[in-house]
């Protein structure tokens, strides 16, 4: 049997490596729940900013910010323990009736998974900010008018229709479980990306990873700023799809459109739906309908907020 033709796995066989505590890379233990296990560890660097930022009277944190940041997380994790187990299947099915081969589950499979879901993650973000209806699944993410390590609990919560980019990483024979961990490792290095007190990283590291410095770039609502350096983990996409932009000035935190509230999250994660469904109604003839849902965002708003 060819190594890229091993039997892949059932739906119950997933299942029982899901539900493991850990799985077995080589003579690795990996948990499955990355995110689950590094929660605590993610409220402790959050309090640690918040507490240098008021000794150092930064002014990183705002009582308005950290209420919309929060409650739009708990939003995120309760929406996605919701969809998780149909996401999955989603994932499974994809990877066991679509993928010609079968990659083994091997520590150099495991880093072409991570180079492979982190190009189509570039490609997911680029997008996001091109088409509004991608938009507006993203926007809550940019909401923010500080920038402090909660920012990167805003995530929309149906994020998970984005999961269409990256079917075709599955589709190429990557063990469901696989993808799975590498999606929280992903998800998990953008963390420490959303902090201001980070100091720049040596430039080599600079030149390949996505870092506090760089990324800081993408959240600056500056005419310089806007649409640049998508990459998650590796800055590298930016540069050969000609998409980088190097730290220069101070960035402005935001989005160009104002929001009516800081605090709701209910408004962070669904205004721009709101407003896409009413230009859509609004607009008059199909193609103007098609700019009001999938031109770039900004090009088609309506003046009526809620």
């Amino acid at each position: 049997m060819s190594l890229f033709h091993q039997p892949k796995l059932t739906w119950e066989e997933i299942n029982l490596k899901i539900h493991a505590s850990d799985l077995h890379i080589g003579s690795y233990d990996i948990p499955v729940n990355i995110i689950t296990m590094a929660a605590p560890i993610m409220l402790l660097c959050v309090l640690l900013e918040y507490f240098y930022d008021r000794r150092k009277n930064l002014g990183l944190y705002t009582s308005d910010g950290m209420i919309g940041s929060i409650g739009v997380g708990i939003g995120y994790l309760i929406a996605t323990a919701l969809v998780n187990v149909i996401t999955f299947k989603i994932v499974w099915w994809f990877y066991y009736y679509a993928a010609p081969i079968t990659i083994p589950y091997t520590w150099w499979s495991f880093i072409i998974c991570m180079f492979a879901y982190d190009f189509a993650r570039y490609w997911a973000h680029r997008l996001a900010h091109e088409q509004r209806f991608w938009w507006a699944s993203h926007v809550t993410h940019h909401s923010s008018d500080h920038y402090n390590l909660t920012v990167s609990f805003r995530l929309c919560w149906i994020d998970q229709i984005k999961l269409v980019f990256f079917i075709p990483v599955v589709v190429l024979g990557f063990d469901p479980i696989m993808f799975f961990i590498v999606h929280q490792i992903g998800i998990l290095y953008q963390f420490w990306q959303h902090s201001d007190v980070i100091p720049p990283m040596p430039k080599w590291i600079e030149a390949i990873f996505v870092t506090p410095t760089n990324h800081k770039v993408h959240h600056g609502k500056n005419p310089s700023y806007i649409d640049v350096n998508y990459g998650s983990m590796f800055i590298f996409w930016d540069k050969l799809f000609k998409t980088y932009r190097a730290p220069g000035e101070r960035p402005e935190w935001g989005i160009t459109q104002p929001i009516s509230s800081t605090t709701n999250p209910f408004y962070l994660v669904f205004h721009e739906y709101v407003d896409m469904i009413r230009d859509f109604f609004k607009a008059k003839g199909w193609r103007e309908k098609w700019k009001a849902t999938f031109g770039r965002p900004g090009e088609y708003k309506s003046d009526r907020k809620w």
